[in-house]
């Protein structure tokens, strides 16, 4: 009913009859007119109770649609945090297996900085540059680069689950601030005019806060934006682990490689040594040998000396005896002549058996300086081995690279 019928129906002004008598004609008028107003009353409150009815049922609804696009956008949300989660899951246990093939490294590395520098301890004559300090220096280098990018990758994979962290955040506050709106807008739709009391009760304790307007869009925005920035992280952590993933095995392989290069050649450094060894070995066996048959042919020499120092004496007695023969009887006869030349030879063999002898004692004074030499090597060349294949050999024993 409008305003202005309303002011069409308002109570007619006192009527009173001639001579003071009640106008029963105006009596009437005012009976039916409140009669019109009682039923327009009645259709005014039949038509405020239907709109009233069918507002509320349009709020239900909205308030209901709310809830549905609410608990879409939560359902979206709790996905993207279950995945977020997993990947952060996923890239902590990425960074220990890094860390770990660090550690690793840093202690074959150990290894290899201590076999260089025991290699160094070798006799002066041995610490050359050969093909196992080649393949150590090799190795160093190889594993220095390997740590340096595991390291790297470490502080990469920290970074990234800083932001993975960041986006969950995000998602968990956004979640939470959609589950408290469901149950704000849940409790509005199942609100009633009854319940009205108990909630001005309950809000007379509650401190609102301050709102900020935002509209459907923006509303969206909000949580496309959160989603779309952990897809973005999302990629980039499967992407950082398939790098990680690869670095690893690559890095496994190479190191594997250099280390069975070096363990190799090791192992042909140590053959040589035993073979060189082995060859002066022999060597100082048939030197040794040589030396005791020097020791014996002068012995015999010796010996052969004084048979003829002997045989001299006897032939010169013989000659002093003659001289004593009768003035006459001095003939020089062919005993007195083989007896000069017995002389003469035996003096000449004698000298020459002593000559025999000086070359001998010079003989063994080259053989036993050969033998000097010989043992000498013979101890660097132990010493060497043992630092090659017992010292660096104990060090890298232990050293066993895994798939990391």
């Amino acid at each position: 009913m409008t305003d202005h019928h309303w002011r069409t129906m308002s109570v007619p002004d006192r009527i009173t009859g001639k001579g003071g008598g009640p106008n029963l004609a105006g009596i009437e008028v005012m009976r039916n007119h409140s009669e019109l107003f009682r039923a327009e009353c009645l259709r005014l409150i039949s038509e405020t109770d239907k709109a009233s009815k069918r507002m509320q049922i349009q709020d239900s609804n909205q308030l209901g649609q709310r809830v549905k696009d609410i608990q879409f956008l939560r359902k979206e949300l709790e996905l993207k945090l279950e995945e977020v989660i997993v990947e952060i899951d996923d890239l902590i246990a990425l960074k220990s297996r890094v860390l770990k093939a660090l550690e690793a490294c840093k202690e074959v590395l150990r290894v290899t900085v201590v076999c260089l520098e025991e290699r160094m301890k070798r006799p002066h004559s041995e610490r050359l540059h050969d093909e196992v300090d080649t393949e150590l220096l090799k190795e160093r280098e190889l594993i220095e680069g390997v740590a340096s990018v595991l390291q790297r990758v470490v502080e990469q994979i920290i970074e990234q689950i800083r932001l993975n962290r960041s986006g969950k955040y995000h998602l968990e506050h956004d979640l939470k601030d959609k589950f408290e709106a469901q149950c704000i807008d849940n409790s509005c739709a199942l609100m009633t005019t009854h319940s009205i009391n108990n909630l001005q009760k309950s809000k007379n304790t509650n401190a609102a806060l301050p709102s900020l307007p935002v509209t459907p869009k923006q509303w969206e925005n909000i949580s496309d934006i959160h989603i779309a920035k952990v897809e973005q992280q999302k990629a980039n952590s499967l992407s950082l682990r398939a790098l990680a993933e690869s670095l690893l095995e690559q890095t496994a392989a190479d190191m594997q490689k250099q280390l069975q290069a070096t363990t190799e050649a090791f192992q042909r450094n140590v053959q040589e040594i035993k073979s060189a060894k082995s060859q002066m070995e022999d060597q100082l066996t048939t030197i040794m040998s040589e030396i005791a048959g020097q020791q014996r042919i002068r012995e015999d020499l010796q010996v052969a000396i004084t048979e003829n120092e002997h045989c001299l004496s006897l032939a010169q007695a013989r000659l002093d005896v003659r001289r004593n023969r009768p003035a006459r009887e001095q003939c020089h006869d062919p005993a007195q002549s083989q007896l000069l030349v017995e002389i003469q030879q035996l003096t000449l063999q004698i000298s020459r058996l002593r000559e025999a002898v000086a070359q001998s004692e010079m003989e063994q004074r080259a053989l036993v300086s050969c033998q000097l030499e010989l043992q000498e090597n013979i101890e660097v060349k132990a010493s060497a081995l043992y630092i090659d294949e017992v010292v660096c050999a104990q060090h890298r024993e232990t050293t066993i690279i895994h798939n990391f």
